[in-house]
């Protein structure tokens, strides 16, 4: 009965939060096991503190003895060893905070870059489950969590680990009765440790959760300012921090106040110890066992005995922290991971057909949102090089849906969505994204100058080209008239410019890449409709074999096109020439 019971409660705890914690221990292990010659170089150091240290305790225990007049010996000898190692002991401290501030400095920035790159080959569709201040506190906050806690992990568990056996040892040698006062606090520390275990978890994880909450706030307040002052929600927006701002100093007053029971058990329990091995070394002394300097190191190793064991169980928060910030960034590197399996094929392809271009083709295409809405079936479409297709429809139809899975973005449930060229096709996915220049809606400009911008798609760029396509996005009116041309600067999001200015430039960038296909996501909504116009004939007339589509709510520049497609009822409906001219019309 009682084996049963007790294979109970072992599958229940491999079926909980230890089976957990094992399985991010091994994937932060992947991070920590490039720097184990570091992490050695630490621990030695550790462990050669801790010699030094108890070396000094005996040292100590002479000075005193030699001073008390029970044993003879040199004082200006023996002090001057003892503050030797003392200051020994100093140095290798500071070479290991040294050592471990670079190595945990090291592993932060390639634990971040590499979280960062894996965070943009997440499945799109997937990553937008999570608020961006989410994702920033994740990279940013669990990365640096990780770095600084898993490197001092290991090496500290050993070096206390041998620090307690090591002054352990030395109370035996001397006197083993010293032992039973030393590790009076054990049994209070261990019920301790399984008492706080489930509270830190608690605790840790509601912390995550309402860091993020708080860096989302932050991240959307900022990027919204223009917003908040035109509806006059200032006032509305304060109180909202505030709230979240009680929330947070609730929530870490409990945590505090948990620290400070927790602090002062632990501490009422060191002082019954340091007391009681205090009278048991009076006692020793008067009964003539011990002399004054061996009860002077007793009370010193007493000490570090009670100190590595806490320190021994302070790692059990760190675990814990360092797991939960684990488990939080597991969750995002392990959503489905873009294919770019076919890379290889697809710069093949493009080198092949670069000079004649490269079209696209939807047969019978199917996609549902994953609430189970579908969007399209049976969807077909085609666009060719020199050729503007236009999408049209109204707001939600899909026209936005449609070029996301062009750039598969979204996966297409059914049928076939494919790059071709005089005959020849690949599968449209990730890979193929090489292939395509998109301009979205809204500003896309990034700060910096104006040729930074244009050169983040094309970095041996030069002036000239830079230029030409301004020229070709009706950009350049207006760019030479810039106090500093293409190398004025540029504010966040492209402050200082118009939405009407910083449209044309998005559409000057995505030309200077020389994509074979051009994606224009209701790019010309902030443009006149002469620009308009204008900045499309333009695309129609460069000799650059480009094939564009374009989405539209504005019906004036259809007849510009080569082909306009009208979203109806979950499919691509070519329009004639009739319904175009009556859409232009009622427009």
């Amino acid at each position: 009965m009682i084996k049963e019971r007790i294979n109970f409660y072992i599958s229940r705890i491999k079926a909980g939060r230890l089976s957990e914690m094992k399985k991010q221990t091994i994937w932060i292990y992947q991070y920590a096991r490039r720097y184990w010659k570091a992490m050695i170089f630490y621990t030695l150091l550790g462990v050669m503190g801790t010699v030094i240290s108890l070396g000094s305790s005996l040292v100590s225990r002479d000075l005193i003895n030699i001073i008390t007049g029970f044993q003879a010996g040199k004082v200006v000898q023996t002090f001057a060893m003892m503050v030797g190692l003392n200051v020994g002991n100093l140095c290798v401290s500071k070479v290991a905070d040294y050592a471990s501030s670079w190595v945990s400095m090291k592993v932060d920035s390639e634990i971040r870059a590499d979280i960062f790159g894996k965070i943009l080959v997440t499945d799109w569709e997937s990553l937008t489950n999570y608020h961006t201040g989410d994702l920033l506190t994740r990279w940013s906050s669990d990365a640096s969590n990780i770095s600084s806690g898993v490197l001092n992990f290991i090496p500290n568990l050993i070096i206390f680990v041998f620090r307690f056996i090591s002054a352990f040892a030395v109370v035996i040698y001397y006197d083993a009765s010293f032992a039973f006062f030393a590790l009076m606090g054990v049994p209070v520390t261990v019920l301790m440790s399984r008492t706080l275990l489930r509270r830190m978890v608690n605790n840790n994880q509601r912390s995550a959760a309402m860091g993020a909450k708080m860096s989302g706030f932050n991240q959307e307040a900022f990027s919204n300012v223009q917003t908040i002052k035109a509806f006059d929600l200032i006032e509305l927006y304060v109180q909202h921090l505030k709230q979240l701002q009680k929330e947070y100093i609730d929530m870490r007053l409990e945590f505090q106040r948990m620290s400070i029971w927790t602090s002062i058990l632990m501490t009422t329990v060191g002082m019954l110890v340091s007391y009681a091995s205090y009278g048991w070394g009076i006692y020793r002394v008067w009964s003539g066992v011990i002399d004054y300097g061996t009860m002077t190191m007793f009370l010193t190793l007493a000490g570090t005995l009670t100190n590595s064991l806490n320190n021994l169980t302070s790692l059990v928060p760190t675990a814990i922290n360092i797991t939960t910030s684990a488990g939080r960034l597991m969750d995002i590197v392990e959503m489905p991971r873009e294919d770019y399996s076919q890379s290889e094929e697809v710069k093949a392809f493009y080198e092949k057909y670069r000079e004649t271009g490269i079209g696209l083709s939807l047969e019978d295409v199917a996609y549902s949102y994953k609430t189970g809405t579908k969007v399209f079936e049976h969807a077909s479409m085609e666009a060719m090089p020199h050729e503007i297709i236009a999408l049209v429809g109204p707001s939600g139809e899909g026209k936005t849906t449609m070029l996301r899975l062009l750039l598969s973005l979204m996966q297409v449930a059914d049928g076939k969505a494919q790059v071709v060229a005089q005959g020849e096709s690949i599968s449209m996915t990730p890979a193929t994204r090489m292939l395509f220049s998109y301009v979205p809606q809204g500003n896309t400009m990034f700060s910096g100058t104006i040729a930074d911008n244009m050169r983040n798609v094309k970095e041996d760029a030069t002036d000239e080209d830079i230029v030409e396509c301004l020229k070709l996005a009706c950009a350049w009116d207006f760019v030479e008239k810039l106090p500093n041309g293409i190398y004025t600067e540029l504010k966040e999001r492209g402050g200082g410019l118009s939405e009407g200015q910083s449209q044309r430039l998005s559409i000057a960038r995505a030309l200077l890449r020389r994509s074979p296909i051009l994606l224009l996501d209701e790019a010309t909504s902030a443009l006149d409709v002469a620009t308009e116009r204008k900045v499309l004939h333009n695309i129609m007339q460069d000799t650059y074999p480009r094939t564009c589509i374009v989405t539209t709510h504005r019906p004036t520049v259809l007849n510009a096109c080569n082909r306009v497609y009208a979203i109806r009822d979950r499919r691509c409906v070519v329009l004639n020439d009739e319904e175009i001219d009556e859409m232009v019309k009622g427009f």
